[in-house]
Parts: structure tokens; C-alpha cells; sequence
């Protein structure tokens, strides 16, 4: 009996397929980052990723987080990811909506959903697959992979009483939400976040946004702005991604995508709870120094909606690919409406 057990066990290890080989080659990411590593949430979020994949793959994947300018400048990722001279890079679609206005879709949305809301959507209502039919038209592949809880409206070095007081004002402003402000009379421009303490200063803009309460103190803008304007009406949540060169992506392993999958969504849970926890802390010591915190009246908020009504509708009509994509999006926040009027406090 014992050599017919011996001869069955022998005979189904043979007949079995062997496991697929693991990639000798680890897979190396050089990742330029939009952010410093040092700015929280934004950039070390970034850090964070790099240090976890190295962890958990054993080796098999060697991520290099890459200050901005490092290798590129941080406004031009999406190109060196694009044509090969970086892997990878740690940033936000709605950096690259002069490329397809579609992509600041994947970032941020003027009134549109919070984090919970904008994941599901993301991941189970198709808005990630949508994301890569644009991307990969460029040689990009990109990962949902960190989530932003609701920014500031921006900082003022004047109190903003009516809409009339934004009229001619030169103001720092990211995505959609710059549109929705140029159509109030703001002159607007991108600045990465390490350029937009130095213009404040200069004088070049007067007003900016950036971001959530602990992130803009990093940074200072409290010394020179005294009037700080909530709720973030432009970014009720913000999503970061990890956009990867195409080519790299699909040489992976099975294994090596589904390690960088988890990871992202491992960092999405992190940097959510994380900045849940710090807004509060921040808010005190700003004010403590200072800072007049506002609450925008029902009638601003009302101009902005408007003015961003008119400016969905424009951008509908001028790109498919930004109908297609708001066309999805609003179908499944109708749907998740009937779930959010019953299962949340209004």
C-alpha cells in the first residue's frame, strides 16, 4: 500500500503543470514626482508607495521616488512617461487636462463627488477603465492610487464679499475649478505646489488654492494670504495616480501588477484616514496665528455652481471623449444618489 501511495503521489506531481516562473528580472520604476516627498499627504504618499512595493515584492519590483525636477520638471511627467525617459510618475490627471480636458474628470470634479462616492465609481462604475482608454491612446497606463479628503476654496489676501470681488484677481487654480473661476472674471494659472508660496510673495498672483488645511500650512501660504475660504467647492475629493509607461505595464508579470494594484489601494486607505485625522489640528494653529476662516455664503456658492453648470455643458460639446466620460460619471452618481438620500445623514 505504501509504494502504491508512493507511485499515485509521484505520478500526479508529474502530470501537474508547474507554477509559472517568477520574472527574473525585477522591474525597475523610476518615478519623478509632481509633489516633494517632504509635502504631506500629496508627496509623501508618493514616498510611502515606493517604500511599501519594495517591501512587499521582495525585490521583484525596485521603485525610485524622484523629487520634483530631479529628472523632469513636475509639469512634465505625462510627456517623459509617455516616450519612455522615466517609468513611471507620482501625480494627478488633472495636471495633464490641456492634453484632453476628459482626464481632469479622473482628479477632481467642481461639486462633484466625495471620496467614497469617486471610488466607487472609479473602480466598480468603470470610471478607471474610462481613464485608460485615454491614456493608453498616449502609451500610458494609470492606477487610481491615493485619495484626497476635501480641499480649501483657496486663500485671499482680501476678504471676498460678493462675485463682484473676484473680478480681475490673479489667482493660482488646478482643473475644472480654473474654468468655473476664469467665467467670474479670475485670470488664472497652474503653478506646481513648490512655485506658489514665491509668486504670492512676488505679488505675480493674489489669491491661490492648493489644497487641504494641513497641506497648505506646509507650505506657508498663511503668512501672506490672511483669509482662508471653505468648503473646496472645486475638490470635494482629489485622487492621485500612479501613471506608468504602457509598455513597461504590459511587460510586467501577472504578479508584479496585481502587487502594484494592492498597493495602490492600500495607499488610497491611508492617505484617506490620514487626512481625515490632521484637517482639524491644522485649522487651530492657522487660526491661532491669524487666519480668518470663512464659510462661502449660500449666493457665492450658487455663482460657482453656475458658472461650473455652463462649464460642464462647453466641454461636453467640444471633446467626446470629456461627454463620454461626465455622460458616466453623472448616470452613476443618479444611481448612487438613491442609495446616499437613505443611507447618510443629510
Amino acid at each position: 500500500m505504501k509504494k502504491l501511495l508512493l507511485a499515485i503521489v509521484a505520478a500526479v506531481s508529474f502530470t501537474m503543470p508547474m507554477a509559472a516562473p517568477v520574472n527574473a528580472e525585477p522591474v525597475k520604476l523610476n518615478m519623478p514626482s509632481t509633489f516633494p516627498g517632504s509635502l504631506i499627504q500629496l508627496g509623501q504618499a508618493g514616498v510611502r508607495l515606493q517604500n511599501n512595493l519594495n517591501l512587499i515584492s521582495g525585490g521583484d519590483i525596485k521603485v525610485k521616488f524622484f523629487e520634483p525636477k530631479a529628472l523632469v520638471p513636475p509639469l512634465e511627467i505625462f510627456d517623459a512617461v509617455a516616450n519612455g525617459s522615466v517609468d513611471a510618475g507620482w501625480s494627478v490627471s488633472g495636471y495633464w487636462g490641456s492634453k484632453n480636458s476628459a482626464l481632469n474628470l479622473f482628479s477632481a470634479v467642481p461639486f462633484g463627488p466625495a471620496a467614497g462616492e469617486y471610488l466607487a465609481w472609479m473602480w466598480h462604475g468603470g470610471g478607471e477603465d474610462l481613464m485608460n482608454e485615454i491614456y493608453n491612446k498616449n502609451g500610458l497606463h494609470s492606477l487610481a492610487c491615493g485619495v484626497l479628503a476635501p480641499e480649501a476654496s483657496g486663500w485671499f489676501k482680501k476678504e471676498i464679499k460678493s462675485p463682484e470681488d473676484l473680478k480681475g484677481l490673479k489667482m493660482r487654480f488646478f482643473g475644472l475649478g480654473a474654468k468655473v473661476m476664469q467665467k467670474l472674471g479670475v485670470d488664472t494659472q497652474l503653478l506646481a505646489g513648490g512655485d506658489i508660496f514665491p509668486a504670492l510673495e512676488r505679488g505675480t498672483i493674489d489669491a491661490t488654492e492648493f489644497s487641504m488645511p494641513a497641506i497648505d500650512q506646509n507650505l506657508g501660504f498663511y503668512n501672506i494670504a490672511k483669509h482662508y475660504y471653505f468648503p473646496g467647492w472645486h475638490q470635494q475629493s482629489t485622487i492621485q495616480e500612479l501613471l506608468l509607461n504602457k509598455k513597461k505595464w504590459d511587460a510586467m508579470t501577472e504578479q508584479q501588477r496585481e502587487l502594484i494594484k494592492t498597493a495602490c489601494k492600500a495607499n488610497v486607505a491611508y492617505q484617506f484616514s490620514e487626512g481625515e485625522a490632521i484637517q482639524g489640528k491644522a485649522l487651530a494653529e492657522m487660526k491661532a496665528k491669524g487666519v480668518n476662516i470663512h464659510k462661502w455664503p449660500p449666493e457665492m456658492l450658487a455663482a460657482y455652481e453656475k458658472a461650473w453648470n455652463e462649464v460642464a455643458a462647453e466641454e461636453a460639446a467640444k471633446n467626446p471623449d470629456f461627454k463620454k466620460v461626465w455622460d458616466s460619471l453623472q448616470s452613476f452618481r443618479k444611481q448612487y444618489k438613491i442609495w446616499s438620500d437613505l443611507g447618510y445623514l443629510q
